[in-house]
């Protein structure tokens, strides 16, 4: 895989699972990475255990709840009066909401997961847009699920076949159509949507069947590949709609 020189990348939800493995593989590397954390102790914490590994990686902190304008507008003036630039936005916070079968989902089980799953990338990504925008390189990265996936979710051989939902699901289907869209409206701007895979975080309890690491192959390579492997990509290459 042929990278790109070393870049300024923002990374949404990253105090934990795939957000702070992601900052912390990319620092490692040599990028200068913003952690975007809601709790800017808890990001303090994951910032000094990547220093641990890696004592001169560039690693910042800024505060930035997907939830709110104001904190992402305050994150956008933080970072663009920085002089760091940004060539890569990765809108990674995510969260499973109520574990619920079809039958037992309520409307009001929607509101906060597509508050964060799909509201949030469209808030962070319009607000950062013109820093983004100013970027020779630039790449929007939207950390989707296999479980967006029309194909993945009906293929029997695929663990996303067995998991029913409606609310965790249907929150990435509507953030790979957002996806797509971008990258219509926004040709000079590589758009990459990323599936983990059934990665083992606190999102779904620790369950999945691959490491955080491995979960995080497909977005360090959105970020950083001269050429990722197609739209819609998971650690293997590209992913069905």
């Amino acid at each position: 895989m042929t990278t790109h020189n070393a870049s300024t990348v923002l990374v949404t939800g990253a105090t934990g699972g795939l957000g702070a493995e992601t900052c912390r593989r990319l620092a490692a590397a040599g990028h200068t990475v913003w952690m975007g954390v809601r709790t800017l102790e808890a990001g303090y914490d994951v910032a000094g255990k990547i220093r641990v590994d890696s004592p001169d990686a560039d690693v910042r902190v800024v505060e930035l709840d997907v939830t709110s304008d104001d904190s992402v507008t305050a994150a956008y003036r933080a970072v663009s009066e920085s002089g760091t630039g940004l060539d890569v936005l990765v809108n990674n916070a995510g969260i499973a909401g109520r574990v619920a079968a079809p039958t037992d989902t309520v409307p009001t089980d929607f509101l906060p997961v597509f508050g964060v799953n799909l509201l949030g990338p469209v808030r962070v990504t319009h607000i950062f847009l013109p820093l983004l925008a100013q970027s020779p390189s630039p790449r929007l990265v939207m950390v989707s699920s296999g479980m967006g996936s029309f194909a993945v979710t009906n293929d029997p051989a695929r663990i996303e076949s067995t998991l029913h939902g409606l609310v965790y699901p249907s929150s990435k289907a509507a953030l790979n159509m957002v996806a797509t869209m971008y990258a219509k409206a926004l040709p000079s701007i590589r758009v990459v949507a990323v599936d983990p895979g059934y990665t083992a975080t606190a999102l779904n309890g620790f369950s999945g069947t691959q490491s955080v690491e491995d979960g995080t192959d497909a977005i360090v390579e959105a970020c950083t590949a001269d050429s990722p492997a197609g739209m819609f990509i998971d650690r293997h290459g590209p992913v069905p709609w």
